[in-house]
């Protein structure tokens, strides 16, 4: 249904569209700081309760949304533009939701921290535009806890687009693609990505809001339909989206793809771009914000332990990363961290698929403000093979790199004031403060742990 604004669908719309459907439940559904979507299911005979008063949730019981034991039930407002069928369930349609504790706004919830930073820049004459691109692997869970590829016969050393893997899960992918367009996202490829068992499918772009309500949706959708197709099989068939699930394969990342627009002008549009990229001023002072905040942007963006064993310096066990961590820009070179796919679009092909996208929309948006508005220069763009220049060479020419693991990730975010207030202030802390305190003790947890690499590497050593 229709997303903008001026055009919202109504209590009394959604009863029709509902009733035509034969839609009789609801999922009322919001997500944490991990992204983990939460719901309840809700008759659609009281579709006018939920609209006035919300779902009401123990909110300590949901996951990392700020609370504590003794605080008041939050309560899951449905935006009635985000109403999405399920398209395996006809009866049940999902609302995306935004957070309220006592009648107001609660500045923990994901979702509500995006809509006041969209607001920031339309106020200032922007509206944020993005697409989404989601990478996941299909693993069967085996009985002793470790997980396989699901499917055995992928076994090409670069079996990237190979026809015969895209082929052996036709009805899978053509499944998800049907619903994908039956919803009118516009699912317009299928790709075999660069791993064994790793796919990417994607839809078009929206405003940031609306592309963040249906990566959760799509991630929700491919979930359920991978252990749908376990069932059918008799396997403990799962999808992943984490960010490096095999050492020796390239991991999943969830870029995005940015521009500004008043309108149905496309602001990072200048087809007289002098550098040659299509590009208008205004996005280069964009993009000079990203790579100013870019360190501590990467708490948010690449936001677990294990998104640093997928961006790192150099090859990988698995090869060529596809995750460039130097601190660069330039044309359609997929070795840079913002690359330039086509005209008036800026890729951050660093953010991965553990990121929630409503938190790493917001700080990526209040990094980019913060260059237009300081007018940043970004430098020239970069046409060079990053991955075949060493290391010293291009720290020489002041070239950064991302973070090396999630703990220096939060000390970035940690002294950054613009992605401070971007994500804005809780009841006695910023969120911030919350944020990194919740991903040390991730990080902490991580840490305390004794792993086999490690018995093997010093057991007999000492």
């Amino acid at each position: 249904m229709a997303t903008d604004s001026a055009a919202a669908p109504t209590v009394e719309d959604i009863r029709k569209e509902s009733k035509k459907r034969g839609i009789e439940f609801y999922f009322a559904q919001f997500v944490d700081m991990y992204a983990r979507p939460s719901a309840k299911l809700v008759p659609a005979q009281n579709l006018d309760d939920l609209v006035s008063d919300g779902a009401g949730f123990a909110g300590f019981a949901a996951g990392e949304i700020g609370q504590v034991p003794s605080d008041p039930d939050i309560a899951a407002i449905p935006d009635l533009a985000s109403f999405t069928p399920v398209p395996w369930e006809p009866t049940v349609a999902r609302f995306a939701c935004d957070i309220t504790v006592d009648g107001e706004d609660w500045p923990y919830d994901p979702r509500t921290i995006l809509r006041r930073q969209l607001a920031k820049a339309r106020e200032q004459g922007f509206e944020f535009k993005m697409g989404l691109e989601l990478e996941y692997f299909l693993v069967e869970l085996m009985g002793d806890g470790s997980i396989r590829l699901a499917d055995a016969l992928d076994t090409l050393e670069k079996p990237c687009y190979d026809l015969n893997g895209l082929s052996r899960h036709y009805e899978f992918l053509t499944t998800i693609s049907r619903f994908v367009n039956d919803l009118g996202w516009g699912n317009y490829a299928n790709d075999h990505e660069d791993a064994n068992g790793q796919f990417e499918q994607n839809f078009t772009y929206a405003d940031a809001l609306t592309s963040c309500d249906r990566a959760i949706f799509f991630r929700y959708m491919v979930h359920q339909l991978a252990e749908r197709k376990g069932r059918d099989e008799g396997r403990r068939i799962l999808a992943t989206f984490m960010p490096k699930p095999f050492t020796h394969l390239t991991g999943n990342g969830c870029h995005f793809h940015m521009s500004l627009w008043d309108g149905d002008t496309n602001l990072f549009l200048d087809e007289n771009d002098p550098r040659g990229l299509g590009l208008s001023e205004t996005a280069y002072h964009f993009i000079g914000g990203l790579t100013k905040h870019a360190r501590a942007y990467s708490a948010v963006t690449a936001p677990t332990v294990n998104s640093y064993k997928r961006l790192k310096v150099g090859t990988t066990a698995s090869g060529a990363t596809w995750a460039p961590v130097w601190i660069s820009y330039g044309y359609n070179n997929r070795t840079q961290m913002l690359r330039i796919p086509g005209p008036g679009r800026v890729e951050d092909r660093t953010i991965d698929g553990s990121c929630n996208p409503y938190l790493a929309a917001a700080v990526i948006l209040a990094a980019g403000l913060d260059g237009i508005g300081a007018g940043l220069d970004p430098g020239e763009p970069n046409s060079e093979n990053l991955y075949a220049i060493p290391y010293d060479e291009l720290r020489s020419r002041g070239l950064e790199t991302l973070p090396s693991n999630l703990l220096e990730a939060t000390q970035e975010l940690e002294e950054d004031d613009v992605l401070r207030a971007a994500l804005g202030r809780g009841r006695d802390e910023d969120y911030a403060d919350y944020f990194i305190r919740v991903k040390r003790e991730e990080w902490n947890r991580y840490h305390e742990q004794v792993t086999p690499w490690e018995v093997g590497e010093y057991l007999t050593r000492f």
